[in-house]
């Protein structure tokens, strides 16, 4: 029964509930976390793409068992290996999005729509769209896009059209580095091609993965540099309940460009970790790179000082 359970969570692929965190993205930069109301809705939200999440990463899983079996690493999935039937994986697909769906209709119907058209786009991703070139890597980056947006949607709270665009560089950056990695490490193997493990590989050569990179990373940094300098303060904090009257000389603070030298460690770091091969999975580096770990809470503590402390 335990091994069962542990094959499960294996399929649900927990490690990947990482990405459904950029719904806090909304209540994190309006001042709203620590508002019992904001928070408790958003973790729900949350909850419910976790489900849905789960529910497309284990079909995908039945659908790509053949080709995972070719894969140096993906081959242990409980699918590929055979830990997990395949009538036991679809009964669990099934399961995790109809729990997902319910969740999200309480939440609201503007978050039932975007849930629906998250795990639409997911299923449909794994179905063809993964295949197109280009067009996989759009995909990917609006699913990150629909979970920032479905932080609104859940709360009522807005994020700042700059905050948007960094976080839509940033998801198109996360997606091109993954399928630079996963080129760098299939390269590794002798006797593996890319077609065999993903088709649209073989559409992508390492001078195109590297412009788009190159570009995406910059945009990546631009858009968050303009972020912190045009956000408007909270003007109250943990600190400075008022601040602007606490320093009447010194108008138009620009407390969150402090964060901007983690996020270019950051993305520096990320590029350097995706040359070396161990980018195929943004949420396993994430969680394993010591380096890009600390500076992630780093700039998460930051972020905090500034908005919560200070106030802006």
């Amino acid at each position: 029964m335990d091994q069962f359970l542990y094959t499960i969570i294996r399929a649900a692929r927990p490690r990947q509930w990482l990405k459904n965190l950029a719904l806090y993205v909304t209540i994190l930069f309006t001042g709203q976390l620590f508002a019992p109301r904001a928070f408790t809705i958003t973790t729900w939200g949350f909850i419910a793409f976790c489900l849905l999440s789960s529910s497309n990463y284990i079909f995908n899983d039945i659908l790509d068992a053949p080709r995972d079996r070719k894969h140096p690493f993906k081959k242990f999935r409980p699918v590929a290996s055979g830990k997990l039937p395949v009538n036991g994986a679809l009964a669990l697909s099934a399961l995790f999005v109809i729990v997902g769906l319910l969740m999200s209709r309480f939440i609201g119907p503007t978050f039932l729509a975007m849930a629906i058209a998250f795990i639409l786009l997911q299923y449909a991703y794994t179905l063809f769209l993964k295949h197109i070139s280009v067009v996989d890597i759009l995909t990917i980056t609006t699913g990150y896009l629909l979970r920032v947006y479905a932080g609104e949607a859940a709360t009522g709270y807005h994020i700042s059209i700059w905050l948007a665009l960094a976080a839509v560089s940033l998801a198109l950056f996360l997606a091109i580095g993954k399928r630079r990695a996963e080129l760098t490490l299939i390269q590794t193997y002798t006797g593996v091609v890319p077609k065999d493990t993903r088709a649209s590989l073989s559409h992508y050569s390492e001078k195109l993965l590297d412009t788009y990179t190159a570009m995406f990373a910059n945009s990546t940094f631009l858009a968050y540099a303009f972020f912190t300098f045009f956000e408007r303060p909270i003007n109250r904090g943990f600190f400075f309940q008022n601040y602007d009257a606490f320093t009447q000389g010194i108008p138009d603070r620009k407390w969150m460009m402090i964060t901007i030298p983690f996020v270019l460690f950051g993305i520096m770091r990320y590029m350097q970790l995706i040359y070396e091969g161990k980018g195929e999975s943004p949420e396993k580096i994430l969680t394993s790179d010591l380096p890009l770990l600390t500076t992630v809470i780093l700039w998460g503590a930051m972020v905090i000082m500034v908005v919560y402390g200070i106030g802006g």
